[in-house]
């Protein structure tokens, strides 16, 4: 039965009466909440006046309840910790749709509280009134709406639970106006028992060893590991089944930074625009080890032809997410550090030599590469923020070409240092995502890399920045087009180039408007001293604009729906006209 401790730091307030909107305030200190993510308005105010008297708690506003959201998440992946949200109701909640379900695709905890008119006029279409709990109960892990003050406590710290245990997601707590100003005695649950969810977080043994048998007969073994290693803080143990087992690693796009890309059993990300070698290494291998990883779409291509060779097993905490997209032969329910502590007593080292000789030989034939020339690519950009920090940062993509590339061709060597929205593809997710995880850590630097179309989203951000002195690297990759959709275009639809050129602002200015130094870099010369300026830069975020090629693609690319037998390589790169001869070819992870 699980139960959920509280430190009871607000002790010597238990019996006191209070409104709703302290109990609210009192609750969030009871769950060591550091950071909240809102914008007030009629049906929060005296949430907001709460908040001035009775916590140390930093609030930050954001310019648009999604950029709240997108902070939260970002907090929350960088951190571990929940993130938290605050909004208004109608529009205000409304607003935080988009965020809520990028964080329910991706498993990452936050809990949204959202005002609500007074329950008399709840169905009457009063000012500001909308259904946020029925709007979004399919995008939740659990939502409720406050009926009466006396459980606001009790599903408070439900909510923080239910939103951090098991597989994690966003909780959403809906809150009249009037069930706030009502006042009752403030106790705080000191333990959470709730029937109906029990999560399971001890492997089954006879699983384990199952596995583990499954694994010791093994020949050509891959771990294909997910976000899930990382939620579980489980990328030491890891690291130790893959070395104890000589077994090659490849990492979705979530779990990039579980497993060092400087090991040489590292074979970067796999799936539709993974590494070469990694996706022929899954097609041929005999035992497919999933861990924390949910066979995503972008992973498995044609579901019946994945790694069709191999047994597989599957290690995940939600048994709901087991067998769902890909049959597999030892199916492993438990949280991931808990089992990979027991499975790695139990296997026993491989013989792997001839496996891992044939994976270096194709990552020697099919390395992930680019060309420089005059003009100024995304990948060399990328790749130098790689090689100037060494993998010493937290990077957080927006969605896009960029994005995969920095998956590609930055190095990962640490879990939570990159962030980025997965399952939604979140465009506008990057800058607000990057200010929550400033917010969270200041051990390693945060940098925001986003297109030019996603950053035109939530742009607003850079107020909330820029005012708070967040010492922010924000990276534009300006192409003038919608690139990921303008490279399926010019590949799947004859080039017919339908609404993706996009008519930019001078971002620079732009920048500069919001009080952020800013500098424009167009040519690859520039690239080392800017990156290197920008990182040692520390009187808060700093801006640069990469204006790259127009048209460039990313590859490998497994077209949707298809095999690896379809997997189009990286291709010599076609210069644009005026390239010169001297054009040189680089390589990267492999």
């Amino acid at each position: 039965m699980p139960h959920h401790k509280s430190q009871n730091p607000n002790q010597n307030h238990y019996g006191k009466v209070m409104t709703g909107s302290e109990i609210f305030v009192r609750c969030l200190i009871e769950e060591g909440v550091e950071v909240v993510f809102g914008y007030p308005g009629g049906a929060t105010i005296g949430i907001y006046d709460a908040l001035v008297d009775l916590s140390d708690i930093k609030h930050v506003l954001v310019r648009h309840e999604q950029g709240a959201t997108h902070a939260a998440e970002g907090y929350a992946k960088a951190t571990g910790k929940p993130g938290v949200v605050l909004v208004t109701s109608g529009p205000g909640a409304t607003n935080t749709v988009t965020g809520i379900a990028d964080a329910f695709m991706d498993s990452i905890p936050i809990v949204v509280f959202t005002g609500q008119v007074p329950l008399k006029l709840i169905g009457n279409d009063a000012f500001q009134e909308a259904d946020i709990v029925g709007i979004t109960r399919p995008i939740t892990k659990h939502n409720y709406l406050v009926k009466d003050v006396r459980d606001l406590a009790r599903i408070i710290k439900e909510a923080f639970y239910i939103a951090t245990t098991g597989r994690p997601g966003p909780v959403l707590v809906d809150l009249p106006k009037d069930v706030m100003a009502q006042k009752t005695a403030f106790e705080y649950p000191k333990t959470i028992y709730l029937r109906s969810y029990n999560p399971t977080v001890e492997g089954h043994m006879k699983q384990i060893k199952k596995a583990a048998d499954l694994i010791n007969a093994a020949r050509r073994p891959v771990l294909y590991v997910g976000g899930g290693v990382i939620q579980s803080n489980a990328a030491a143990e890891l690291t130790a089944l893959a070395e104890k087992l000589r077994c090659p690693v490849t990492t979705t796009l979530h779990g990039l930074g579980a497993f060092p890309e400087t090991n040489p059993l590292s074979m970067g990300m796999l799936g539709m625009h993974g590494t070469w070698y990694s996706n022929i290494a899954v097609n041929y291998c005999d035992v497919l080890i999933a861990v924390g990883a949910r066979f995503d779409d972008r992973v498995t291509g044609k579901v019946e032809a994945f790694a069709p060779e191999a047994k597989k097993v599957h290690i995940d905490i939600d048994p709901a997410a087991i067998s769902k997209n890909v049959k597999v032969d030892v199916p492993l329910v438990g949280d991931v550090k808990r089992v990979l502590k027991k499975l790695i007593d139990l296997v026993q080292p491989l013989k792997t030599e001839d496996w891992l000789k044939t994976i270096d030989q194709w990552k020697r034939e099919h390395p992930l590469r680019y060309k420089v020339g005059e003009s100024l690519r995304a990948q060399y950009v990328i790749h130098q923020l790689g090689e100037i920090t060494k993998g010493n940062a937290i990077v957080v993509t927006d969605v896009g070409q960029h994005q995969m590339w920095t998956a590609q061709f930055f190095k990962w060597v640490h879990p939570r240092s990159h962030i980025t929205s997965g399952g939604l593809g979140t465009m506008g997710f990057s800058l607000p995502a990057a200010m929550g995880a400033a917010f969270g850590r200041n051990d390693l630097p945060v940098v925001s890399i986003s297109g030019d179309g996603g950053f035109q989203m939530n742009a607003q951000e850079l107020a909330t920045i820029v005012e708070h002195k967040l010492p922010m690297k924000i990276f534009l990759i300006n192409n003038g087009f919608l690139g990921m959709v303008r490279q399926w275009q010019e590949l799947f639809w004859r080039r017919r180039y339908s609404h993706v050129e996009l008519y930019n602002p001078d971002f620079v200015r732009l920048a500069e408007a919001y009080g952020c130094p800013a500098s424009r870099v167009t040519r690859p010369q520039e690239v080392e001293e800017a990156i290197t300026r920008a990182m040692e830069y520390d009187r808060g975020p700093i801006f640069i604009e990469f204006a790259v090629a127009k048209e460039d693609n990313v590859y490998p690319m497994i077209p949707a729906g298809q095999t690896v037998k379809e997997m189009l390589d990286t291709p010599e790169p076609v210069e644009p006209e005026g390239e010169k001869a001297e054009d040189v070819l680089v390589l990267a992870k492999g």
